[in-house]
């Protein structure tokens, strides 16, 4: 477990998690609203850095210094993964939230780390490059 980290809590659960916005129906992924999406992104941010900076610790490791930080990695990892968030490229801070339309289609809210708030989506198939604006939301 990485120092400081509350086991299986995120700093957002609760907050939303029973709300039927924020589960499908029977499969256990959660799905993000853009309010609480936007809500996470502190924490988010957060723990993007600390595994930057993990990520390149591990592979300092491969020299045999760091010991350990492979192990801190994959737990920054799945602390960040356990509510659905999808790191895409922590490189270069992508990030998706699963979403899902009222008719029941499932879309993704994608971040950029930079970007301020969540303004960007696109269906599971086209990956960041069919990102479109919410002001065009999917239907």
């Amino acid at each position: 477990m990485v120092p400081g980290a509350t086991p299986n809590r995120s700093p957002i659960r609760g907050r939303g998690a029973a709300s039927p916005s924020s589960r499908a129906l029977g499969s256990g992924v959660r799905h993000w609203t853009v309010s609480e999406a936007d809500a996470a992104l502190p924490w988010v941010r957060e723990l993007l850095g600390r595994i930057r900076k993990l990520a390149v610790q591990a592979k300092r490791s491969s020299n045999g210094r760091a010991a350990g930080s492979e192990e801190e990695l994959q737990a920054a990892i799945e602390e960040l993964t356990r509510d659905g968030i999808v790191l895409r490229d922590h490189e270069r801070g992508l990030i998706d939230f699963p979403a899902i339309t009222p008719g029941g289609h499932e879309y993704l809210l994608c971040w950029l780390d930079g970007e301020e708030s969540i303004t960007w989506w696109h269906w599971p198939d086209t990956g960041f490059a069919g990102r479109t604006p919410l002001s065009r939301p999917p239907e």
